[in-house]
Protein backbone atom coordinates (compact mmCIF):
# COMPACT_ATOMS: atom_id res chain seq x y z
CA UNK A 1 0.00 0.00 0.00
CA UNK A 2 1.32 3.63 -0.49
CA UNK A 3 2.48 5.59 2.26
CA UNK A 4 0.53 8.86 1.94
CA UNK A 5 -2.09 10.08 5.03
CA UNK A 6 -5.66 11.13 5.23
CA UNK A 7 -4.06 14.65 5.97
CA UNK A 8 -2.75 14.46 2.39
CA UNK A 9 -6.08 13.17 0.30
CA UNK A 10 -7.39 16.33 2.40
CA UNK A 11 -5.08 18.89 0.83
CA UNK A 12 -5.09 17.30 -2.29
CA UNK A 13 -8.91 17.20 -1.90
CA UNK A 14 -8.87 21.06 -1.38
CA UNK A 15 -5.92 21.95 -4.19
CA UNK A 16 -7.83 19.78 -6.86
CA UNK A 17 -11.18 21.43 -6.63
CA UNK A 18 -10.09 25.19 -5.54
CA UNK A 19 -7.38 25.07 -8.27
CA UNK A 20 -9.63 27.20 -10.49
CA UNK A 21 -11.62 29.46 -9.03
CA UNK A 22 -9.11 32.51 -8.58
CA UNK A 23 -8.11 32.58 -12.27
CA UNK A 24 -9.71 34.85 -14.87
CA UNK A 25 -11.52 33.64 -17.38
CA UNK A 26 -8.95 34.00 -19.93
CA UNK A 27 -7.08 31.29 -17.92
CA UNK A 28 -9.74 28.96 -18.59
CA UNK A 29 -9.60 26.61 -20.89
CA UNK A 30 -13.08 25.57 -22.99
CA UNK A 31 -11.72 22.63 -24.39
CA UNK A 32 -11.03 21.09 -20.93
CA UNK A 33 -14.26 20.61 -18.81
CA UNK A 34 -14.26 21.19 -15.13
CA UNK A 35 -16.51 18.67 -14.27
CA UNK A 36 -16.70 15.08 -16.16
CA UNK A 37 -19.54 12.41 -17.02
CA UNK A 38 -19.99 10.18 -13.67
CA UNK A 39 -19.46 7.21 -16.12
CA UNK A 40 -15.73 8.02 -16.68
CA UNK A 41 -15.09 7.59 -13.15
CA UNK A 42 -17.13 4.76 -12.75
CA UNK A 43 -14.58 2.73 -14.90
CA UNK A 44 -11.90 4.46 -12.48
CA UNK A 45 -13.49 2.91 -9.56
CA UNK A 46 -14.48 -0.53 -10.35
CA UNK A 47 -10.71 -1.25 -12.20
CA UNK A 48 -9.13 0.30 -9.25
CA UNK A 49 -10.99 -1.15 -6.97
CA UNK A 50 -10.74 -4.84 -8.52
CA UNK A 51 -7.20 -4.99 -8.95
CA UNK A 52 -5.82 -3.27 -5.77
CA UNK A 53 -8.08 -6.32 -4.07
CA UNK A 54 -6.36 -9.12 -6.48
CA UNK A 55 -2.85 -7.58 -5.96
CA UNK A 56 -3.67 -7.51 -1.79
CA UNK A 57 -4.75 -11.54 -1.95
CA UNK A 58 -1.65 -12.57 -4.40
CA UNK A 59 1.26 -11.25 -3.16
CA UNK A 60 0.88 -9.37 0.15
CA UNK A 61 0.03 -10.37 4.15
CA UNK A 62 -3.40 -11.67 3.39
CA UNK A 63 -1.84 -14.41 0.69
CA UNK A 64 0.87 -15.45 3.71
CA UNK A 65 -1.04 -14.91 6.57
CA UNK A 66 -4.15 -17.01 5.20
CA UNK A 67 -1.68 -19.80 4.06
CA UNK A 68 -1.45 -19.84 0.21
CA UNK A 69 2.04 -19.06 0.17
CA UNK A 70 4.99 -19.31 1.35
CA UNK A 71 8.13 -16.60 0.95
CA UNK A 72 11.59 -18.19 0.91
CA UNK A 73 13.45 -14.80 1.30
CA UNK A 74 11.67 -11.55 2.69
CA UNK A 75 9.35 -13.80 4.63
CA UNK A 76 8.24 -10.77 7.57
CA UNK A 77 4.75 -11.23 6.04
CA UNK A 78 4.64 -14.92 8.08
CA UNK A 79 6.83 -14.14 10.62
CA UNK A 80 4.28 -11.54 11.80
CA UNK A 81 6.85 -9.07 12.21
CA UNK A 82 4.18 -6.66 11.00
CA UNK A 83 4.62 -2.30 11.15
CA UNK A 84 1.87 -0.46 11.01
CA UNK A 85 0.20 -0.31 7.42
CA UNK A 86 -0.46 2.56 5.68
CA UNK A 87 -4.58 2.51 4.17
CA UNK A 88 -4.32 5.56 1.69
CA UNK A 89 -5.02 3.58 -1.68
CA UNK A 90 -8.16 2.67 0.26
CA UNK A 91 -9.36 6.35 0.84
CA UNK A 92 -8.22 7.21 -2.84
CA UNK A 93 -10.44 4.70 -4.16
CA UNK A 94 -13.28 6.30 -1.59
CA UNK A 95 -12.34 9.75 -2.80
CA UNK A 96 -12.87 8.81 -6.48
CA UNK A 97 -16.50 6.90 -5.71
CA UNK A 98 -17.66 10.24 -3.88
CA UNK A 99 -16.74 12.46 -6.62
CA UNK A 100 -18.71 9.89 -9.46
CA UNK A 101 -21.57 10.06 -7.23
CA UNK A 102 -21.20 13.98 -6.93
CA UNK A 103 -21.11 14.33 -10.71
CA UNK A 104 -23.97 12.20 -10.91
CA UNK A 105 -26.07 14.35 -8.86
CA UNK A 106 -25.14 17.26 -11.78
CA UNK A 107 -25.78 15.29 -14.34
CA UNK A 108 -28.90 13.61 -13.06
CA UNK A 109 -28.11 9.88 -13.09
CA UNK A 110 -28.76 8.59 -9.93
CA UNK A 111 -27.96 5.05 -11.16
CA UNK A 112 -24.13 5.86 -10.24
CA UNK A 113 -24.92 6.91 -6.81
CA UNK A 114 -26.57 3.72 -6.27
CA UNK A 115 -23.36 1.35 -7.78
CA UNK A 116 -21.09 4.29 -5.98
CA UNK A 117 -22.66 3.23 -2.88
CA UNK A 118 -21.99 -0.38 -3.94
CA UNK A 119 -18.76 0.40 -4.28
CA UNK A 120 -17.76 2.10 -1.66
CA UNK A 121 -19.44 -0.35 1.13
CA UNK A 122 -16.99 -2.47 -0.50
CA UNK A 123 -13.96 -0.68 -0.40
CA UNK A 124 -14.83 0.70 3.17
CA UNK A 125 -15.77 -2.71 4.66
CA UNK A 126 -12.76 -3.85 3.62
CA UNK A 127 -10.80 -1.10 5.44
CA UNK A 128 -12.69 -1.56 8.54
CA UNK A 129 -11.81 -5.71 8.33
CA UNK A 130 -8.65 -5.61 8.01
CA UNK A 131 -8.10 -2.19 10.92
CA UNK A 132 -11.02 -2.57 12.82
CA UNK A 133 -12.07 1.11 14.08
CA UNK A 134 -11.33 4.07 11.51
CA UNK A 135 -12.18 7.05 9.61
CA UNK A 136 -15.74 7.33 8.11
CA UNK A 137 -18.58 9.53 8.82
CA UNK A 138 -15.97 12.55 8.72
CA UNK A 139 -13.66 11.11 6.11
CA UNK A 140 -13.48 12.76 2.51
CA UNK A 141 -14.82 15.99 3.95
CA UNK A 142 -12.20 18.30 3.44
CA UNK A 143 -13.56 20.31 1.03
CA UNK A 144 -17.04 20.63 2.51
CA UNK A 145 -16.37 21.04 6.18
CA UNK A 146 -12.79 21.50 5.91
CA UNK A 147 -12.12 19.18 8.58
CA UNK A 148 -8.42 17.36 7.41
CA UNK A 149 -8.34 15.53 11.01
CA UNK A 150 -11.29 13.25 11.19
CA UNK A 151 -12.48 11.15 13.99
CA UNK A 152 -12.46 7.42 14.12
CA UNK A 153 -15.96 5.18 13.95
CA UNK A 154 -16.01 2.43 15.48
CA UNK A 155 -16.40 -0.49 13.82
CA UNK A 156 -19.80 -1.59 14.81
CA UNK A 157 -21.05 1.67 13.12
CA UNK A 158 -19.32 1.57 10.36
CA UNK A 159 -21.17 -1.91 9.90
CA UNK A 160 -24.54 -0.86 10.68
CA UNK A 161 -24.09 2.16 8.00
CA UNK A 162 -22.87 -0.07 5.40
CA UNK A 163 -25.34 -2.90 5.84
CA UNK A 164 -27.96 -0.11 5.13
CA UNK A 165 -26.05 1.15 2.74
CA UNK A 166 -26.05 -1.97 0.19
CA UNK A 167 -29.72 -2.35 1.54
CA UNK A 168 -30.86 0.89 -0.13
CA UNK A 169 -28.33 0.33 -3.00
CA UNK A 170 -30.82 -2.73 -4.11
CA UNK A 171 -34.04 -0.87 -3.53
CA UNK A 172 -32.59 2.14 -5.36
CA UNK A 173 -31.68 -0.07 -8.28
CA UNK A 174 -34.80 -1.88 -8.26
CA UNK A 175 -36.81 0.87 -8.53
CA UNK A 176 -34.74 2.51 -11.39
CA UNK A 177 -31.97 0.83 -12.35
CA UNK A 178 -31.66 1.92 -16.18
CA UNK A 179 -28.83 4.16 -17.65
CA UNK A 180 -25.41 2.53 -16.86
CA UNK A 181 -23.28 2.74 -19.77
CA UNK A 182 -22.27 -0.49 -20.43
CA UNK A 183 -19.06 0.64 -22.00
CA UNK A 184 -18.27 2.07 -19.12
CA UNK A 185 -19.26 -0.69 -16.39
CA UNK A 186 -16.23 -3.01 -16.24
CA UNK A 187 -17.76 -5.46 -13.84
CA UNK A 188 -21.77 -6.12 -15.42
CA UNK A 189 -22.05 -4.20 -18.87
CA UNK A 190 -24.50 -1.97 -17.47
CA UNK A 191 -26.98 -4.96 -16.18
CA UNK A 192 -28.43 -3.75 -13.00
CA UNK A 193 -29.29 -7.17 -11.83
CA UNK A 194 -26.57 -8.24 -11.18
CA UNK A 195 -25.63 -5.01 -9.40
CA UNK A 196 -28.18 -5.94 -6.95
CA UNK A 197 -27.57 -9.50 -6.92
CA UNK A 198 -23.52 -7.72 -5.66
CA UNK A 199 -25.16 -5.50 -2.93
CA UNK A 200 -27.10 -8.38 -1.26
CA UNK A 201 -24.56 -10.91 -1.44
CA UNK A 202 -22.43 -8.81 -0.04
CA UNK A 203 -24.64 -8.40 2.85
CA UNK A 204 -24.35 -11.71 3.09
CA UNK A 205 -20.87 -11.97 3.84
CA UNK A 206 -20.70 -8.79 5.60
CA UNK A 207 -24.04 -10.70 7.97
CA UNK A 208 -21.98 -13.67 8.66
CA UNK A 209 -18.81 -11.78 8.87
CA UNK A 210 -20.36 -10.03 12.18
CA UNK A 211 -23.08 -13.24 13.19
CA UNK A 212 -21.10 -13.66 16.54
CA UNK A 213 -21.60 -10.33 18.19
CA UNK A 214 -25.07 -9.01 15.66
CA UNK A 215 -28.25 -10.36 17.15
CA UNK A 216 -30.07 -9.90 13.97
CA UNK A 217 -27.31 -10.98 11.51
CA UNK A 218 -29.37 -14.41 10.68
CA UNK A 219 -32.68 -12.72 10.62
CA UNK A 220 -31.32 -10.01 8.31
CA UNK A 221 -30.02 -13.12 6.11
CA UNK A 222 -33.33 -15.15 6.33
CA UNK A 223 -35.11 -11.92 5.30
CA UNK A 224 -32.33 -11.71 1.85
CA UNK A 225 -32.89 -15.65 1.47
CA UNK A 226 -36.21 -15.67 2.02
CA UNK A 227 -37.21 -12.88 -1.09
CA UNK A 228 -34.97 -13.22 -4.14
CA UNK A 229 -37.23 -11.42 -6.07
CA UNK A 230 -36.48 -7.83 -3.73
CA UNK A 231 -33.28 -9.37 -2.68
CA UNK A 232 -31.53 -11.38 -5.48
CA UNK A 233 -27.88 -13.27 -4.79
CA UNK A 234 -25.47 -15.02 -6.56
CA UNK A 235 -26.85 -18.24 -8.02
CA UNK A 236 -24.16 -19.32 -10.48
CA UNK A 237 -20.65 -18.85 -11.72
CA UNK A 238 -22.12 -15.78 -14.31
CA UNK A 239 -22.95 -13.95 -11.70
CA UNK A 240 -19.02 -13.33 -10.66
CA UNK A 241 -18.31 -10.08 -9.56
CA UNK A 242 -14.56 -9.75 -11.58
CA UNK A 243 -12.34 -7.58 -13.82
CA UNK A 244 -10.40 -9.01 -16.76
CA UNK A 245 -6.65 -8.32 -16.89
CA UNK A 246 -6.34 -6.24 -20.28
CA UNK A 247 -2.23 -7.53 -19.66
CA UNK A 248 -1.31 -4.37 -21.86
CA UNK A 249 0.51 -2.24 -18.96
CA UNK A 250 1.73 -3.52 -15.41
CA UNK A 251 -1.73 -1.67 -14.12
CA UNK A 252 -4.13 -3.67 -16.20
CA UNK A 253 -1.99 -7.23 -15.37
CA UNK A 254 -2.68 -10.10 -13.22
CA UNK A 255 -0.29 -9.71 -10.06
CA UNK A 256 2.33 -12.16 -11.03
CA UNK A 257 2.19 -12.13 -14.19
CA UNK A 258 5.57 -10.48 -15.81
CA UNK A 259 4.80 -7.54 -16.08
CA UNK A 260 4.51 -7.16 -12.30
CA UNK A 261 6.69 -9.61 -11.24
CA UNK A 262 10.37 -10.46 -11.75
CA UNK A 263 11.40 -13.77 -12.21
CA UNK A 264 13.25 -13.85 -9.12
CA UNK A 265 9.92 -12.97 -7.23
CA UNK A 266 7.90 -15.14 -8.37
CA UNK A 267 10.75 -18.27 -7.82
CA UNK A 268 10.95 -17.31 -3.98
CA UNK A 269 6.84 -17.16 -3.98
CA UNK A 270 6.12 -21.17 -2.97
CA UNK A 271 3.25 -22.99 -2.68
CA UNK A 272 2.57 -23.39 1.55
CA UNK A 273 2.62 -26.90 3.40
CA UNK A 274 -1.07 -26.15 4.30
CA UNK A 275 -2.06 -25.41 0.97
CA UNK A 276 -0.22 -28.22 -0.67
CA UNK A 277 -0.99 -31.06 1.67
CA UNK A 278 -4.86 -30.06 1.89
CA UNK A 279 -4.68 -30.80 -1.85
CA UNK A 280 -2.74 -33.74 -1.64
CA UNK A 281 -4.82 -35.37 1.08
CA UNK A 282 -8.06 -34.90 -1.02
CA UNK A 283 -6.84 -36.03 -4.28
CA UNK A 284 -7.75 -32.34 -5.46
CA UNK A 285 -7.77 -31.88 -9.19
CA UNK A 286 -7.13 -27.90 -8.62
CA UNK A 287 -3.95 -29.04 -7.34
CA UNK A 288 -2.22 -29.16 -10.71
CA UNK A 289 -3.87 -26.30 -11.64
CA UNK A 290 -2.32 -24.01 -9.32
CA UNK A 291 1.10 -26.09 -7.98
CA UNK A 292 3.68 -26.75 -9.86
CA UNK A 293 5.44 -29.91 -9.21
CA UNK A 294 9.36 -30.03 -8.19
CA UNK A 295 12.19 -29.42 -10.47
CA UNK A 296 13.41 -33.09 -9.03
CA UNK A 297 12.74 -35.69 -6.13
CA UNK A 298 16.28 -36.89 -6.05
CA UNK A 299 17.81 -35.20 -2.92
CA UNK A 300 14.69 -34.66 -1.07
CA UNK A 301 15.53 -34.49 2.56
CA UNK A 302 12.33 -34.73 4.13
CA UNK A 303 9.09 -34.62 1.52
CA UNK A 304 9.67 -36.74 -1.37
CA UNK A 305 6.05 -35.98 -3.69
CA UNK A 306 5.83 -34.58 -6.66
CA UNK A 307 3.65 -31.62 -5.15
CA UNK A 308 5.79 -29.88 -1.56
CA UNK A 309 4.67 -27.22 0.03
CA UNK A 310 6.71 -25.03 2.15
CA UNK A 311 6.25 -24.44 5.72
CA UNK A 312 5.79 -21.09 7.40
CA UNK A 313 8.38 -19.26 9.61
CA UNK A 314 11.09 -21.85 9.09
CA UNK A 315 14.70 -20.19 10.09
CA UNK A 316 16.44 -21.17 6.65
CA UNK A 317 13.04 -21.69 4.47
CA UNK A 318 15.30 -21.57 1.18
CA UNK A 319 17.02 -25.00 2.12
CA UNK A 320 14.01 -26.95 3.37
CA UNK A 321 13.74 -30.39 1.65
CA UNK A 322 16.86 -30.12 0.10
CA UNK A 323 16.67 -26.47 -1.36
CA UNK A 324 14.85 -24.61 -3.76
CA UNK A 325 14.57 -27.45 -6.55
CA UNK A 326 12.54 -29.53 -3.99
CA UNK A 327 10.06 -26.89 -3.37
CA UNK A 328 6.94 -26.40 -5.58
CA UNK A 329 6.02 -22.80 -6.68
CA UNK A 330 2.82 -21.57 -7.68
CA UNK A 331 2.18 -23.05 -11.34
CA UNK A 332 2.91 -21.18 -14.95
CA UNK A 333 -1.44 -20.46 -14.89
CA UNK A 334 -0.44 -17.55 -12.05
CA UNK A 335 2.90 -16.43 -14.30
CA UNK A 336 0.80 -14.98 -16.88
CA UNK A 337 -0.25 -11.27 -17.25
CA UNK A 338 -3.58 -12.40 -18.06
CA UNK A 339 -5.82 -15.42 -18.78
CA UNK A 340 -9.47 -16.84 -19.00
CA UNK A 341 -9.32 -17.33 -15.12
CA UNK A 342 -7.11 -14.83 -13.86
CA UNK A 343 -9.76 -11.95 -13.03
CA UNK A 344 -9.38 -9.48 -10.13
CA UNK A 345 -12.39 -10.76 -8.24
CA UNK A 346 -14.54 -8.88 -5.84
CA UNK A 347 -16.65 -11.64 -4.87
CA UNK A 348 -17.84 -15.02 -5.94
CA UNK A 349 -20.80 -17.62 -6.36
CA UNK A 350 -18.99 -20.19 -4.67
CA UNK A 351 -18.64 -18.27 -1.50
CA UNK A 352 -22.12 -17.46 -1.47
CA UNK A 353 -22.54 -21.12 -1.70
CA UNK A 354 -20.42 -21.74 2.24
CA UNK A 355 -21.64 -18.61 3.86
CA UNK A 356 -25.15 -20.00 3.24
CA UNK A 357 -24.10 -23.67 3.70
CA UNK A 358 -22.42 -22.05 7.07
CA UNK A 359 -25.95 -20.58 8.01
CA UNK A 360 -28.23 -23.36 7.52
CA UNK A 361 -25.47 -25.52 9.61
CA UNK A 362 -25.63 -23.31 12.28
CA UNK A 363 -29.10 -23.87 12.56
CA UNK A 364 -29.96 -20.32 12.52
CA UNK A 365 -31.30 -20.19 8.89
CA UNK A 366 -33.06 -22.00 6.27
CA UNK A 367 -32.99 -22.25 2.24
CA UNK A 368 -35.80 -23.34 0.12
CA UNK A 369 -34.94 -26.99 -1.41
CA UNK A 370 -31.29 -26.68 -0.02
CA UNK A 371 -29.11 -27.93 3.06
CA UNK A 372 -26.12 -27.45 4.42
CA UNK A 373 -24.80 -30.43 2.76
CA UNK A 374 -25.95 -28.88 -0.87
CA UNK A 375 -25.27 -26.01 -0.58
CA UNK A 376 -21.17 -27.21 1.01
CA UNK A 377 -21.37 -29.30 -2.48
CA UNK A 378 -22.45 -26.50 -4.77
CA UNK A 379 -19.81 -24.21 -3.28
CA UNK A 380 -17.33 -27.00 -3.85
CA UNK A 381 -18.79 -27.84 -7.30
CA UNK A 382 -18.47 -24.16 -8.75
CA UNK A 383 -14.95 -23.80 -7.73
CA UNK A 384 -14.31 -26.67 -9.53
CA UNK A 385 -15.87 -25.58 -12.76
CA UNK A 386 -14.17 -22.38 -12.12
CA UNK A 387 -11.28 -23.96 -12.61
CA UNK A 388 -12.16 -25.77 -15.08
CA UNK A 389 -11.80 -29.42 -13.28
CA UNK A 390 -15.47 -30.24 -12.81
CA UNK A 391 -15.92 -33.17 -14.75
CA UNK A 392 -12.96 -34.44 -13.37
CA UNK A 393 -13.55 -34.03 -9.75
CA UNK A 394 -16.69 -36.55 -10.12
CA UNK A 395 -14.79 -39.16 -12.39
CA UNK A 396 -12.41 -39.46 -9.41
CA UNK A 397 -14.88 -39.60 -7.02
CA UNK A 398 -13.50 -35.98 -5.28
CA UNK A 399 -17.15 -36.24 -3.24
CA UNK A 400 -16.70 -39.73 -1.85
CA UNK A 401 -13.71 -38.92 -0.12
CA UNK A 402 -14.28 -39.12 3.80
CA UNK A 403 -12.38 -35.48 4.05
CA UNK A 404 -14.49 -34.37 1.69
CA UNK A 405 -17.85 -36.13 1.98
CA UNK A 406 -20.37 -33.57 4.19
CA UNK A 407 -20.02 -34.43 7.87
CA UNK A 408 -21.50 -31.62 9.60
CA UNK A 409 -18.68 -29.84 10.85
CA UNK A 410 -17.87 -26.32 10.48
CA UNK A 411 -14.45 -27.66 10.38
CA UNK A 412 -14.52 -29.59 7.15
CA UNK A 413 -16.91 -26.83 5.80
CA UNK A 414 -14.88 -23.61 6.27
CA UNK A 415 -11.51 -25.64 5.28
CA UNK A 416 -13.24 -26.64 2.07
CA UNK A 417 -14.42 -22.50 1.74
CA UNK A 418 -10.52 -21.37 2.40
CA UNK A 419 -9.71 -23.55 -0.64
CA UNK A 420 -11.92 -22.48 -3.02
CA UNK A 421 -11.25 -19.15 -1.80
CA UNK A 422 -7.61 -19.04 -2.93
CA UNK A 423 -6.49 -15.52 -3.54
CA UNK A 424 -9.82 -13.79 -3.13
CA UNK A 425 -9.22 -11.05 -0.76
CA UNK A 426 -8.42 -11.55 2.65
CA UNK A 427 -11.15 -14.22 3.06
CA UNK A 428 -9.06 -17.33 4.11
CA UNK A 429 -7.43 -15.12 6.83
CA UNK A 430 -10.85 -13.60 7.75
CA UNK A 431 -12.58 -17.03 8.27
CA UNK A 432 -9.50 -18.52 10.02
CA UNK A 433 -9.53 -15.46 12.43
CA UNK A 434 -13.32 -15.53 13.00
CA UNK A 435 -13.71 -19.39 13.39
CA UNK A 436 -9.89 -20.86 13.92
CA UNK A 437 -10.13 -23.25 11.12
CA UNK A 438 -8.24 -24.18 9.42
CA UNK A 439 -6.10 -24.90 12.30
CA UNK A 440 -3.30 -23.34 11.18
CA UNK A 441 0.38 -23.67 13.00
CA UNK A 442 2.78 -20.90 13.57
CA UNK A 443 6.13 -21.41 12.77
CA UNK A 444 9.31 -21.82 14.72
CA UNK A 445 10.80 -19.16 13.99
CA UNK A 446 7.36 -16.68 14.09
CA UNK A 447 7.83 -13.36 16.41
CA UNK A 448 4.68 -13.74 18.09
CA UNK A 449 2.98 -17.44 18.88
CA UNK A 450 -0.34 -16.12 17.89
CA UNK A 451 -1.31 -14.90 14.41
CA UNK A 452 -2.49 -11.43 13.72
CA UNK A 453 -5.81 -10.18 14.08
CA UNK A 454 -5.59 -6.97 12.39
CA UNK A 455 -3.61 -4.08 10.66
CA UNK A 456 -1.89 -1.46 12.59
CA UNK A 457 -3.14 1.81 12.34
CA UNK A 458 -1.01 4.15 9.63
CA UNK A 459 2.03 5.74 11.23
CA UNK A 460 0.98 8.91 9.60
CA UNK A 461 -2.30 9.01 12.05
CA UNK A 462 -0.21 10.00 14.88
CA UNK A 463 1.80 12.84 12.95
CA UNK A 464 -1.22 14.30 11.19
CA UNK A 465 -4.54 13.55 13.37
CA UNK A 466 -3.13 12.54 16.52
CA UNK A 467 -5.76 13.71 18.78
CA UNK A 468 -8.37 11.24 16.89
CA UNK A 469 -6.11 8.20 16.94
CA UNK A 470 -5.62 8.89 20.64
CA UNK A 471 -8.92 9.18 21.25
CA UNK A 472 -9.64 5.60 19.02
CA UNK A 473 -6.99 4.06 21.08
CA UNK A 474 -9.04 4.82 24.25
CA UNK A 475 -11.96 3.50 22.49
CA UNK A 476 -10.86 0.32 20.84
CA UNK A 477 -8.01 -0.47 22.52
CA UNK A 478 -4.22 -0.96 22.11
CA UNK A 479 -3.40 -0.11 17.99
CA UNK A 480 -1.37 -3.76 18.30
CA UNK A 481 -2.17 -6.46 15.63
CA UNK A 482 -3.44 -8.70 18.51
CA UNK A 483 -6.07 -6.47 19.24
CA UNK A 484 -9.59 -7.99 18.36
CA UNK A 485 -12.24 -6.05 16.65
CA UNK A 486 -15.65 -5.65 17.51
CA UNK A 487 -17.13 -8.72 15.31
CA UNK A 488 -13.86 -10.78 17.10
CA UNK A 489 -14.99 -10.61 20.12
Amino acid sequence: MKVYSILYLAIVATAFTSCTKDFKAINTNNNSPSTTRPEYHFTEAITQTAYAYEENAFDRRPAAVGRYITLVRNNDYEDFRWTAIDWTDIYQRAMVIKTMQQEAVTASTPVYIATGNILMAFNISYLTDLWGDAPYSQALQSVTTGNIKPAYDKQQDIYMSLLQLLKDANEQLRANGTGIDASADALYAGKALQWRKLANSLRLRMLMRCSKVYANAFSEMQEIINNTDQYPIFNSNTDNAEVIYQGVKKDDSWPGGAKNMIDADFAKTKASKELVDALLERNDPRLAVWVAPVATTIGSTVDHNQYVGVPHALTDPANYNGGETHQSVLSSFFRQDKATGLKASLMVYSEVCFILAEAVQSGKVTVPSKTAASLYHDGIEASMDYYGVKNLAVSQAYYDQPLVKYDGTQKQLITQKWIAMLFRGSEGWFDFRRTGYPQFVVGPAAFQSVFPVRYGWPTSEQNVNYDSYKAAVAVFGADDINTKMWYLK
